[in-house]
Formats: C-alpha cells, structure tokens, sequence
C-alpha cells in the first residue's frame, strides 16, 4: 500500500505545490466532537433529508426549495415528523414547496424516529454521532445502512461531511486513488471492501495526523486529471 506522503505529493503535484494545496484542504474543517455533539437534533434530522431528497436529484432544485421543506417538516422537529399521520403524508404529497415523493417524505418520519431512540440511548443523537470514533467510521455507516432511512453507503457519508464530522466518502476519483494505492482492485461493496478502506484511512492518520476529510480529500484531489478542482461544498 502506497504511503500517505506519496499520495498528497502527488496531490500536490497536480494542484501547483504543498501551499496551494494546503489552501483547498483549509477550505472544508471538520468541527470538534464538542462541537458535533451541540448541533440540535433537528439539525441533524434536517440534514438527512436533505442528503435523501438530493440523492439521485438536482441539487439546485433541492436548495431552491429548501426554505419549503423547513415550513412543511415543522423546521425538522424530530418529534412533530415521528408523528407524521397519513394525513400528514396527503398534505406533503400535494405541497408544490417540496419534493413530492412518498418514499423520501416518509424517511423524514422514520429518521425522525430514529433520532428519538438514539437520544433515549444517548441523551441526543448529536451525542451519539459525534463519539463514534473516526477509526470505525465504516462502522458508522453500518448503523445507518441498518437503522436509519434511505441512508447508506455515500448518502450517509454526505450526511457526516456536511455535517463536519470527519469522513471519507468513496467518490469515483477517491475510488481510483484507493485502487491505485493497493487498497481495493475496484469500487467498495460490503463489509470486506470498507473494512479495507477503514484499515487503509487509519493507517494513514498514523502517518499523517490528519483526519479522515483531509485524507479522502487529497486522496480525490491525487486522482483528478490536471488541473481538477474539488467541489467547493467538500464532496470529494
């Protein structure tokens, strides 16, 4: 498996030398797990629906009518959307401020209901996310493949580096830079191939000291063609 230091000199390479790269990794921090655990649950809530209404969706179109959705979800209370009664569904599906599909809408009550149990377990949910450790964030992504809805596998990812807790996310360029380090022979699927990841991301913090978004970053950034820039939102 390739070092780290040879993965971010390429990275390096490719974005113009160590200061310019520097600067695009200084763009996207990760917050603190202090900082996590004080994010109100229905920040969270609202998060995951926005990373399921976005999954498979434009974006731009989602944004547009965000300022919709917080009015239609009640600003994502968790327990008002765990509540949600059929009538409710009925008056979501004929909303033209949002999305209107079933599935998705009835996510939002099912994540909300799961952040309720996890703040029965935890005392809030943010407290949960927040001390999971990033040495088994593949394992993270299990829980919520398991547990919440409609969010698994780079959905959930999403989900955590919009939120600022260190991730990686396992994008087409990621994807190559890990085949090109050894690490998988194609794109993650399953337990073995994230353990692999998992393994990999650790080892690497040991060589680097930086976190899980930094390395997936430079690991994206390795991959690109010449003169590639990452997303400005830290999707990479």
């Amino acid at each position: 498996m390739r070092d780290f230091a040879d993965i971010y000199a390429q990275a390096a390479a490719r974005k113009g030398g160590e200061t310019a790269l520097e600067a695009l990794i200084a763009e996207h921090q990760s917050k603190t797990q202090a900082e996590l655990a004080a994010i109100p649950d229905d920040r969270w809530l609202a998060q995951m629906s926005r990373c399921v209404f976005q999954a498979g969706f434009n974006w731009t179109v989602i944004a547009n009518k965000w300022p919709g959705f917080e009015t239609a979800f009640h600003a994502f209370d968790p327990r008002l959307n765990a509540a949600m009664s059929d009538e409710d569904l009925d008056g979501h599906l004929k909303n033209a401020g949002i999305v209107r599909n079933a599935q998705k809408i009835l996510s939002v009550r099912d994540n909300a209901r799961f952040l309720l149990d996890l703040a029965a377990e935890h005392g809030s949910a943010a407290a949960f996310f927040a001390a999971w450790p990033d040495d088994d964030f593949a394992g993270l992504l299990e829980v919520m493949k398991q547990r919440a809805s409609r969010l698994s596998g780079e959905t959930a990812a999403r989900l955590f580096r919009f939120m600022g807790k260190p991730s990686f996310i396992t994008t087409r360029d990621v994807t190559a830079a890990l085949i090109g380090a050894g690490v998988v022979s194609g794109p993650p699927k399953g337990k073995k191939d994230l353990a692999a990841v998992q393994a990999a991301f650790n080892a690497w913090g040991q060589q680097s000291g930086r976190d899980l978004t930094v390395m997936s970053r430079v690991l994206a950034m390795s991959a690109g063609p010449e003169g590639y820039q990452p997303r400005r939102d830290g999707m990479v």
